[in-house]
């Protein structure tokens, strides 16, 4: 079940993400966004998808074009 709350929850964050990154020609945001949208579905341990979710929800904060 957590597994299937991470994937609705950071497939949001990814989309919003993706929609900004293609918007304002940004390459962080858009890449953070395909993959925010793709791990769920190779990443079954919701462990490690709590905290991969977390990583690529930060990167376009913490990396700067």
């Amino acid at each position: 079940m957590a597994t299937m709350v991470f994937s609705v929850f950071f497939g949001a964050i990814g989309f919003a993400y993706f929609i900004y990154g293609k918007k304002q020609q940004r390459m962080v945001p858009l890449v953070a966004g395909l993959g925010l949208c793709a791990f769920p579905y190779v990443v079954p341990n919701p462990y490690a998808a709590g905290i991969i979710g977390m990583v690529l929800t930060a990167a376009p904060w913490l990396i700067r074009e």
